[in-house]
C-alpha cells in the first residue's frame, strides 16, 4: 500500500465504493476530505483531516503526514478530473500516491441525460472567474460544467443571455447518485430566474441547432463589421492587414495581448478569438472608442478582453506582463510605448507596431536602432476591387508598414 491512497467518492457514500477502497480506507490512519465525505465513514478512529478552504495547506500537510501514516484522501468522482488528485500529487510526488477513482460528476450528468460525451469539451468554473466563458463557446457544441455559488447555474445563465448566446439547451443535474438526485432540462430564460438548485449540481449546455458550426479561425469579418459609426469609419485595422498583423504577433490559445491604440476593437476581438484561453487587454484613450469597443465585444462575443481607457504608455505600467504587444495607435507616442512595451514583455513574445504616416514610421525605426534592435519590417499595399459601371476597377488602401520584434 502506497503512503497515500486517493479514493473518489459519489453521494451514494460507501455503497458505491469497491472493496480496494473499503480496504484502503480500513488500513489507513489518517483519513481527510471534505465533511459530507468524511461523514461517511462515522466509525473511523484515526485522525481527521478537513478539506475545506486552504486546499494547499491541506496538501502540505498531508504530505508530512505521510512520511510516517497511510493516508486515505476521500474526492469527489475522479480526483484527477477538476480534484484534488494532481495537488496530491505534486505535494507527495507520483511514486507515493495511488488512485482508486469512482466515475466524475460529468460522466454521471451525461448518463442520466441519455447523450454521447466523447465530444464534449469540459469547464471547471469553481474558483475560477466566469470572464473567458462566451468566447470558449464560439467553437463549441456541447460542454459540462462545473460550478459554485458565485458561477451557479443561474448566474451562468443570465451571463449567456447578456450576450445574446441564447440557443442552447440547459441541463442541470443535482446531488448525483444521492437521495435527492435531481436532472432537469431548461431554457436558459427559465434557468436564469430559478432558485431551487442545489450546490452540488454540474451543467450541461448543448447546441439546440445540430447544424452549427463555429466561425473561422482567421479574421475574415469586414471592417463594417466593427465600424458601425460614421466617427470611427476608416479608423480601422483593415481585414488584409489584420491577418499579417495577427500572424505576426504569434498568438498561442493561452496568450495574454495588448493592443494599444485599439479603436473599434477589430484586433482585440481577432486577437481574443485565438488567445481563447487567455487575456486580451484594449487600451484606448478616446472615449467614443470606449464605447464602440465595448459594443463590438458584445455582439462578436469575446468577453476575455478587457477594456482599458486611458493613454498609453502611463496606463501600461499596471497592466500584467504580456505575450503579445500590437501598436496600432500611439498618438504621438510611439518611442515611449515601444520602450515600456518591449521591456514588459515576455521572453520569447513578439511586440508589432503598424504604421501609416512618414512621421510614425521614422519614429519607430529609429526607436528600434537605438535600443539595438533590427525589426522586421514589411511594407504592404493593398487594392481590392471596386465595381465601376459594367467593370471592375482596383481601389488602394493606404499603404502600411509593419513592424515586428521577437524578444528573445
Amino acid at each position: 500500500m502506497k503512503a497515500v491512497t486517493v479514493i473518489g467518492i459519489g453521494d451514494d457514500g460507501c455503497v458505491g465504493l469497491s472493496s480496494k477502497a473499503m480496504g484502503a480506507v480500513a488500513r489507513a490512519r489518517v483519513l481527510a476530505g471534505g465533511e459530507r465525505h468524511l461523514d461517511f465513514f462515522p466509525q473511523f478512529d484515526g485522525e481527521r483531516i478537513i478539506i475545506k478552504n486552504d486546499i494547499v495547506r491541506t496538501a502540505e500537510k498531508i504530505a508530512e503526514l505521510s512520511a510516517e501514516h497511510t493516508i486515505c484522501v476521500l474526492a469527489s468522482g475522479d480526483p484527477l478530473f477538476f480534484g484534488i488528485g494532481n495537488l496530491i500529487l505534486k505535494k507527495v510526488g507520483r511514486d507515493h500516491v495511488e488512485f482508486i477513482p469512482a466515475p466524475s460528476s460529468v460522466q454521471n450528468a451525461f448518463s442520466k441525460i441519455g447523450v454521447k460525451w466523447d465530444d464534449a469539451s469540459f469547464l471547471s468554473l469553481h474558483g475560477r472567474p466566469i470572464e473567458g466563458l462566451i468566447t470558449k463557446l464560439q467553437s463549441i457544441s456541447k460542454i459540462a460544467c462545473l460550478t459554485d455559488e458565485t458561477n451557479s447555474p443561474p448566474k451562468i445563465a443570465k451571463y449567456l443571455l447578456n450576450y445574446s448566446e441564447t440557443d442552447w439547451k440547459a441541463f442541470v443535474c443535482e446531488n448525483l447518485g444521492g437521495k435527492e438526485e435531481k436532472v432537469r432540462e431548461f431554457e436558459l430564460e427559465t434557468l436564469a430566474e430559478t432558485s431551487d438548485i442545489s450546490d452540488l449540481n454540474v451543467i450541461i449546455l448543448i447546441r439546440k441547432d445540430p447544424n452549427w458550426k463555429p466561425s473561422p479561425l482567421l479574421p475574415f469579418l469586414a471592417e463594417d463589421e466593427y465600424a458601425k459609426r460614421l466617427p470611427k469609419k476608416g479608423l480601422i485595422t483593415k481585414k488584409e492587414v489584420r491577418i499579417l498583423s495577427l500572424s505576426a504577433l504569434e498568438i498561442r490559445p493561452d496568450s495574454l495581448v495588448w493592443d494599444i491604440g485599439a479603436g473599434s476593437g477589430a484586433v482585440s476581438i481577432e486577437a481574443a478569438r485565438i488567445a481563447k484561453e487567455g487575456k486580451v487587454y484594449a487600451i484606448e484613450v478616446d472615449s467614443e472608442g470606449i464605447e464602440i469597443c465595448q459594443q463590438n465585444i458584445l455582439s462578436h462575443k469575446t468577453d476575455n478582453v478587457h477594456l482599458i481607457h486611458g493613454k498609453a504608455p502611463q496606463v501600461l505600467a499596471d497592466l500584467p506582463a504580456p505575450d503579445c504587444v500590437f501598436i496600432g495607435g500611439s498618438k504621438g507616442n510611439m518611442k515611449e510605448i515601444i520602450e515600456l512595451s518591449f521591456q514588459r514583455l515576455s521572453m520569447g513574445g513578439c511586440l508589432v507596431a503598424n504604421a501609416i504616416t512618414l512621421d510614425n514610421v521614422s519614429e519607430a525605426y529609429k526607436t528600434f536602432r537605438d535600443m539595438d534592435l533590427i525589426p522586421e519590417v514589411s511594407l504592404i499595399n493593398i487594392s481590392r476591387g471596386q465595381k465601376l459601371a459594367d467593370y471592375l476597377r482596383y481601389e488602394a488602401l493606404n499603404p502600411i508598414h509593419i513592424f515586428k520584434i521577437r524578444k528573445s
